[in-house]
């Protein structure tokens, strides 16, 4: 089998099959609304509704006619049946690009009994209906002819090639196979779309039409494509009857990954799910491919190492896409903590919080926050940034610092406890801090800096007041180096605050 490399044609039902399916169908209005983000989005057909279904329908497939300008190929949707035949012409006749979308069931198991009626019955309806649409639409319009259930049509798809043969020498020229109900794995019904396709006439398009019963319907729908079909139906979010349709935005970014021209405006696609979730009152969920909250979230150590090491790259270690092809903002590949996440991610959530941290510091909390997300399930930011405070800034240990008060620029009187014993030195030096290490030596603490840095923040990001931060590396007998931070109105007491918050980090190392 030689495939014809043709662009794809998004073929959305959005608006009829997955209309059909709500709790509370849409009003004219609304489907309004939804047709101008699929405009937006750059499908290339819109099915509009079942004009006749109700009033309601064929008001709307009116109405979209009226207002597409030509931009889109408006279709709508009519039994093998002259009445609704009739209906669905007049419903889109102002429509400069015009389809009329005419089905009947051909699985052994349906015309038995659902329809009542032989093969020869169901085939004679079936190309009577597509002459009587071609007699009464004008030249302008398409006829489009669908074997509804025609995944369940592998023991007689040799008559169902046969008949296909004959619907399109009555004037069909688009044919569509629809997985009706979802039964069997994708191969199977992929290749029988193959098989219609070696069958018939290569200027005829191929169309699927899959639900997603088993959760497979991107996947048939995409490996369809590879295999003959052109036209590719579908919902925005998957709507649908019982588990919904294909998701058109899924099958989009399939292609486009598989280096296939895609002819939509992608960086839609986001804005658009949102607008017909909130349309249709059926939430997103969580973990929806692409457009879900979490589904560029990352809470394992190891993946959130990845994320974080190729996050401004457009291929991400532990991404599908970047988040910027679909409309999402750049920022939305998120770091979730649970207990199974790790010191990248510490680094990363307090860092984008816009608070100073190193991942050695990051290292050395990372087992604190641990602690706290196995109680507690995944940890808010907030939470986060408390422990951080607490081990940072905060640090409890044997060390306390009750004063450190000022006699000369080159003396200094500290006062401190340590594991409750009192301590009240006087420390000479060259500055607060060279004062503060010069005490503690004298009351037998003596511990090598090795760095330190005085910062003045120019906004409040680190608490009410606090106006300097120091920082500080000690160097201990292991050659080992630890980082201690302390902040307050005061350099000097920014810089006692970050010695004693050292002491601290180095007895719990103890």
């Amino acid at each position: 089998m030689v495939i014809q490399k043709r662009q794809p044609f998004f073929y959305d039902t959005t608006l009829r099959d997955g209309n059909q399916a709500l709790k509370k169908p849409w009003n004219t209005q609304e489907k309004v609304e939804i047709f101008n983000h699929l405009l937006e989005l750059g499908v290339q057909a819109v099915e509009v509704g079942f004009a006749a279904a109700s009033d309601m329908d064929y008001d709307a497939c009116t109405t979209l006619s009226e207002i597409s300008e030509g931009k889109v190929i408006i279709s709508a949707l009519a039994r093998a049946v002259e009445k609704d035949i009739i209906k669905a012409i007049e419903s889109v006749q102002t429509a400069p690009k015009k389809r009329i979308h005419t089905f009947i069931a051909m699985s052994e198991f349906n015309m038995k009994y659902v329809l009542n009626k032989t093969p020869y019955e169901v085939q004679k309806i079936a190309v009577e209906a597509v002459e009587f649409t071609k007699r009464n639409l004008d030249k302008s319009g398409e006829i489009q002819f669908s074997v509804e259930h025609f995944g369940d049509c592998r023991e007689n798809l040799n008559f169902v090639i046969d008949t296909l043969k004959k619907v399109v020498r009555a004037g069909a020229t688009t044919i569509n196979l629809p997985n009706t109900v979802e039964r069997y794995r994708v191969k199977t019904f992929v290749d029988m779309v193959a098989k219609v396709y070696d069958a018939l006439p290569k200027d005829i398009t191929i169309g699927v039409h899959c639900h997603n019963d088993l959760g497979m319907a991107t996947a048939a729908t995409v490996e369809s494509y590879f295999n003959g079909a052109v036209q590719l139906e579908g919902c925005v979010n998957g709507l649908g009857e019982r588990a919904g349709n294909t998701n058109l935005l899924e099958v989009a970014v399939a292609l486009h990954n598989s280096g296939v021209d895609v002819p939509l405006n992608l960086g839609k696609i986001y804005e658009t799910a949102l607008t017909v979730s909130e349309m249709s009152k059926i939430p997103i969920y969580e973990k929806a491919p692409l457009i879900g909250p979490d589904a560029l979230a990352h809470r394992s150590g190891i993946h959130q190492d990845g994320a974080i090491k190729t996050k401004d790259m457009e291929k991400g270690a532990y991404r599908p896409i970047h988040p910027s092809l679909i409309g999402r903002k750049d920022d939305a590949e998120k770091l979730e903590f649970t207990s199974q996440s790790g010191k990248t991610a510490v680094f990363e959530i307090i860092s984008h919080a816009g608070y100073p941290i190193t991942l050695q510091e990051a290292v050395r909390i990372t087992p604190t926050i641990k602690e706290a997300a196995e109680k507690a399930g995944e940890l808010p930011t907030r939470n986060i940034i408390d422990i951080y405070f607490k081990e940072v800034f905060n640090v409890k240990g044997p060390f306390k610092l009750i004063a450190f008060d000022k006699i000369s620029d080159d003396k200094y009187n500290l006062k401190f406890n340590h594991n409750e014993q009192y301590y009240e030195v006087q420390g000479i030096g060259n500055g607060p801090l060279d004062c503060c290490l010069s005490a503690l030596k004298q009351a037998g603490f003596e511990y090598k800096l090795a760095h330190y840095q005085q910062i003045a923040l120019d906004e409040d990001i680190l608490g009410a007041g606090a106006t300097a931060m120091t920082v500080i590396k000690f160097v201990l007998p292991n050659e080992k180096a630890i980082i201690a931070r302390g902040k307050d109105e005061s350099t000097s007491n920014a810089n006692v605050k970050a010695v004693f918050n050292g002491l601290n980090i180095i007895a719990k190392m103890q």
